[in-house]
C-alpha cells in the first residue's frame, strides 16, 4: 500500500542501500532482455577468485501472475511463482529448486493501510517457519520477526525495529541477533533537488561483546547520468564507487576497497557492466 507502512524488512532500508549498494569487488556483467510481451530474460556472469559463476534468468509476466526461472553454472534450476491480489491486498509466491526437493516454500504478503505482514513456511515434513509485522504509517513504521525450526522447536530469530522516514531523511533502529546487538541508523539527503548529495552512518553496539562499531558513508551525484558513493569504517576500510548510465538503463560500475589489516594491503577492484539493449 503506498500510504500504509513498509515490511518489517525495509525499516533501515535507505541507510543499508547508501551503504552497501552497488558495491561490487569481482567482476561482473549482466545482460537484460525484455520484450512487450511481458517476457524478460537476464543472463548474469561474474568472476570471484579465479573462479567464474554465471546464471540465466527467465520472468513471465501475464496479468496477475508472475513466473520466475533461473538455471545457474550448478545445474540448479530455481523456480518462483508469484500471484498478486488473489485476496485483496494479498500477494502468494510458491518457490522451489531443483535437485532440491527439500526446497519448497510458500510465502504470503499482506499489506495493509496500517499493517504489513509478511510470512513464509516450507514445504517439507519439518518446515522453518518465519513470521514478520509492521504496523504505522507511510512516515512511522514499529515491527518485528521471528523464525521458527518446527524440527526443533527452537526459535531460529527474533528481531524488532522502529522506523521513520520523511522525503529528506530516514532514521531507524533494530534490535537483532536475538537481542544480541542493536543498531541504530540515519541517512540524510542535503540537498537532493540540485546535487543529489546524501549522507548517512550506521552505529552498530553488541551487547555479549561490548563492542561498538560504525559505518559512514555518502553518495553525490556529479550530473545527471554520474554518481559517486564512498564509504569508511571504525576498522579503517574505505571504499568508493563511480557509476555511470553510459546509455538509458545501462551502467557501468567500478568499485574500490583499500583494508589496512589485510595481510598483503592489496586493494580490492570491481568492475559491473549491465546491458539493456
Amino acid at each position: 500500500m503506498g500510504n500504509g507502512p513498509a515490511p518489517f524488512s525495509d525499516i533501515g532500508k535507505r541507510t543499508r542501500d547508501l551503504l552497501t549498494k552497488d558495491y561490487n569487488f569481482d567482476h561482473k556483467f549482466t545482460l537484460l532482455m525484455q520484450s512487450h510481451a511481458g517476457m524478460g530474460v537476464t543472463a548474469t556472469g561474474w568472476k570471484k577468485d579465479q573462479i567464474f559463476f554465471g546464471d540465466v534468468n527467465t520472468l513471465y509476466k501475464s496479468g496477475n501472475t508472475t513466473v520466475d526461472l533461473k538455471l545457474d553454472t550448478h545445474s540448479n534450476v530455481s523456480t518462483k511463482v508469484t500471484v498478486n491480489d488473489i485476496f485483496p491486498f494479498t500477494k502468494v509466491a510458491c518457490s522451489f529448486r531443483i535437485p532440491d526437493h527439500k526446497s519448497g516454500k510458500l510465502d504470503l504478503q499482506y499489506l495493509h493501510p496500517h499493517a504489513a505482514v509478511d510470512s513464509s513456511i516450507g514445504l517439507n515434513p519439518t518446515p522453518l517457519l518465519e513470521v514478520s509485522a509492521a504496523i504505522g504509517s507511510k512516515d512511522f513504521s514499529l515491527g518485528g520477526e521471528v523464525g521458527l525450526d518446527t524440527a526443533s522447536a527452537s526459535l531460529t530469530k527474533y528481531n524488532a525495529g522502529i522506523g521513520f522516514n520523511k522525503p529528506d531523511f530516514s532514521v531507524a533502529v533494530l534490535l537483532t541477533d536475538k537481542g544480541q546487538t542493536l543498531k541504530a541508523s540515519y541517512v540524510h539527503s542535503v540537498n537532493p533537488s540540485n546535487d543529489g548529495t546524501t549522507v548517512g552512518a550506521e552505529l552498530t553496539h553488541r551487547f555479549n561483546t561490548y563492542e561498538n562499531s560504525f559505518t559512514i558513508g555518502s553518495s553525490h551525484l556529479v550530473d545527471p547520468i554520474t554518481t559517486v558513493k564512498t564509504r569508511f569504517s571504525n576498522n579503517g576500510k574505505f571504499a568508493m564507487l563511480c557509476q555511470r548510465e553510459w546509455r538509458p538503463k545501462s551502467l557501468i560500475t567500478v568499485s574500490g576497497e583499500y583494508d589496512p589489516k589485510s595481510n598483503n594491503g592489496a586493494t580490492k577492484l570491481g568492475l559491473a557492466l549491465a546491458l539493456k539493449p
